[in-house]
């Protein structure tokens, strides 16, 4: 299908390589209905606009032959996104995290005459030291196990993180179950 606007007389097909008039914006026609054109830009997103506001810059009918030039540009968007996440997660997981498992029954031997206001500060004192330990022996993660329960400890940790240059997250899943909180740690550069 194309579309012809009379009174300037441009053709436009699906595959022309065209520019907005207005605006730093180029891409190729994907679609034409009725006076409507749809421009998939370099970006690889869709952009609407009538056949007033473009103009042609090049004709891609050759490389349409080898290639739809729509699917072309989203497998480039989705390539690059995925090779950015990919980067990311692989400096993330490269080495394990540092465990620590909070059940206070891990931490002490016996709870006998432990009120729960002091097992949690033993929970909280416990993940503290471990988190300036990291941070001495530049370890960048730490996975803290609380379990689930009624969610009082993995709150008052969370409020213990907010004072360290840290970020904070649910642990995997699958390995950890819901009761467990990953804390990636940003090392000063200066001191490594």
């Amino acid at each position: 299908m194309y579309f012809c606007n009379m009174e300037t007389d441009k053709k436009f097909h699906v595959g022309d390589k065209v520019a907005l008039l207005n605006d730093n914006l180029e891409g190729i026609i994907s679609e034409i209905n009725n006076e409507e054109i749809v421009i998939v830009t370099t970006d690889g997103f869709d952009f609407s606009c009538s056949a007033d506001e473009i103009v042609k810059t090049g004709n891609l009918h050759s490389l349409l032959n080898k290639v739809d030039d729509r699917e072309f540009l989203m497998e480039k968007s989705i390539e690059k996104k995925r090779n950015i996440i990919q980067r990311k997660s692989s400096r993330k997981n490269r080495i394990p995290p540092m465990e620590v498992d909070l059940h206070i029954h891990q931490l002490i031997n016996s709870v006998k005459g432990l009120s729960n206001y002091d097992m949690l500060n033993i929970q909280l004192e416990t993940a503290k030291h471990k988190i300036e330990f990291a941070f001495k022996n530049k370890i960048q993660r730490i996975v803290f196990i609380h379990g689930i329960g009624e969610g009082v400890l993995k709150a008052e940790l969370e409020y213990l993180l907010k004072k360290y240059p840290v970020d904070f997250y649910e642990a995997d899943i699958l390995k950890y179950g819901q009761g467990a909180t990953e804390v990636y740690i940003f090392q000063n550069e200066k001191n490594n």
